[in-house]
């Protein structure tokens, strides 16, 4: 038997104001993900002793989990990886083996190896056995020979679920157990790491013991589906939550394509309890199928988009609209001016305004990285917004904050945050707005502050016009508040990102399809 630790990193900072901890508290908490619970669950099988756990800034993330660990298996977003950079240094002083996998690990695994023994870029049961056992030697990068077929059941998951989700075992408002009906997207967005995941519909007769489970055990728990794009075989997987006793169904969340959300779509995610659902627009000039509007663009797509999304207001409470401002069709006033134009004619839609950023294995950081415009320098803390770390093809940097500081003026102003209480809702999710907008806020003075720097220190001006490789004082000066005592731990070498995507794996006889899903445009909305 083995002393095992797993640990998922949700934020990506120690040292947090009252807004991060509360937001962390009733937000990111929320966000763990099915696979580090997969990850333990499997070792518990196996016989050896686990200890699961996920940081959202509750406490030093160090003291999550033992000291005397065996194994340590990590998995996080790119933008808290110098975080479980450090943390993994930690663990290797005291002999423990440590793994890292995840959506950072998939993007960048030649930089993770630095250090990490080992990078897990696709993941199952078999694969963990294996790392437990020793079979792989440490500076190896592996992955699965299968592909992704099935997971833990709800049940199975329960202590990682009880640990993750609830409050001392105790449901919370806003208590939310992840599931997943896929992986894979059918859509090739550049994006997004899951452009060449093939779609594949899990097992349904597993997602059938799991809705059931939670309507006997947890009737009021929410489920997040964490697929990429769920309801790609809607009439499949609508049927096996249909099939649930419909006094006592759990209320869910999705991630879905505008193209998917026909009326009779809408009907049955009404009467199967849908409260939530985040859409990609993305681009006004661009990813126009995705959205459902076929070849409109500008403002012919904008006027189909808040007609189809104000038809889905009458069956699903909560709407979030997913943009990415920067791509290179963009250009002058117009995509700023049509969001604006979006968030005015609909309040009641939590916009989720994302910067273009290049993670590794996307069709987006092949071509940036092509055309040189990178910032090849800037440490991977600062891959997510409100941080900059390309140079934009038509906005100079300044320009680009200049609208971004737009878009955020009005997404945090009074008038719209008190709009966004009249509309018919719930509490839960004015609450939820409150919240956001307490970090949107910060975003903005963040945007003004880098803005500032752009007019008075040249330097940085031409750091971020990509002149000058040198990465600005103000960025190392950032990350060492966000880490705290930790910040000692990764020299100015170290936060220098290895952006090689060319490096051997051990076991790939053929491409898996786990793991979870990391999107080029990080999510402003958290």
């Amino acid at each position: 038997m083995r002393r095992v630790g797993v640990l998922e990193l949700l934020v990506d900072a120690v040292e947090g104001d009252a807004i991060d901890r509360l937001y962390g508290a009733t937000v990111k908490k929320q966000y763990a993900s099915i696979m580090p619970q997969a990850v333990a669950c499997w070792c518990r099988q196996l016989g050896h002793d686990v200890t699961y756990a996920t940081y959202y800034g509750q406490c030093d993330p160090l003291r999550l989990l033992p000291e005397d660990l065996d194994i340590v298996f990590f998995s996080c977003y790119t933008q808290s990886s110098a975080l479980a950079c450090a943390l993994a240094k930690i663990f290797r002083a005291r002999r423990a083996l440590t793994v890292l996998g995840g959506p950072h690990a998939r993007s960048f695994p030649a930089d993770a190896l630095r250090f990490f023994d080992l990078v897990v870029l696709d993941c199952d049961r078999e694969l963990v056995a294996e790392i437990v056992r020793g079979v792989y030697d440490p500076g190896s990068i592996v992955r699965s020979a299968r592909p992704l077929a099935d997971v833990p059941s709800v049940e199975e998951r329960l202590p990682e679920i009880l640990a993750s989700a609830f409050t001392r075992g105790r449901r919370r408002m806003n208590t939310t157990v992840p599931l997943r009906s896929s992986v894979g997207c059918p859509y090739t967005c550049d994006f997004c790491v899951d452009w060449r995941t093939a779609y594949l519909l899990l097992p349904l007769e597993r997602l059938a013991r799991d809705l059931e489970f939670l309507a006997r055990r947890s009737p009021r728990v929410m489920v997040a589906y964490h697929d990429p794009n769920f309801g790609v075989k809607f009439d499949r997987v609508l049927s096996v939550i249909e099939a649930i006793p419909a006094e006592r169904p759990n209320p869910y969340i999705i991630e879905s394509s505008l193209s998917l959300l026909r009326t009779e779509n809408l009907e049955r995610l009404k009467r199967t309890r849908c409260i939530y659902v985040a859409s990609g627009v993305e681009s006004w000039e661009d990813y126009s199928r995705k959205a459902g509007v076929g070849t409109a663009v500008g403002r012919r797509k904008l006027e189909r988009v808040v007609a189809h999304f104000r038809q889905i207001r009458e069956y699903v409470v909560g709407l979030q609209a997913n943009f990415v401002f920067g791509t290179d069709a963009d250009a002058g006033d117009e995509p700023v001016e049509l969001t604006k134009e979006f968030m005015r004619a609909l309040p009641f839609v939590w916009p989720v305004v994302n910067i273009p950023t290049p993670f590794g294995g996307t069709p987006l950081f092949d071509r940036y990285r092509r055309e040189g415009r990178i910032l090849e320098r800037m440490p991977f803390g600062f891959y997510y917004t409100p941080y900059l770390v390309i140079v934009p093809l038509h906005y100079d940097p300044l320009a680009y904050f200049d609208k971004l500081i737009e878009l955020w003026e009005l997404m945090v102003s009074p008038g719209l945050l008190w709009r966004r209480f009249e509309a018919p809702s719930t509490w839960g999710l004015r609450i939820l707005h409150v919240l956001r907008t307490l970090v949107m806020r910060k975003h903005l003075a963040l945007f003004r502050k880098i803005r500032r720097l752009l007019v008075e220190d040249p330097r940085f001006r031409e750091f971020h016009e990509g002149r000058d490789g040198a990465v600005p004082e103000f960025y190392h000066h950032e990350l060492d508040l966000r880490l705290g005592r930790y910040a000692s731990l990764l020299s100015r070498a170290e936060r220098t990102p290895d952006l090689g995507q060319d490096a051997p794996v051990a076991g790939a006889r053929a491409l898996g399809t786990g793991g979870s899903r990391h999107v080029a445009a990080a999510g402003a909305g958290g």
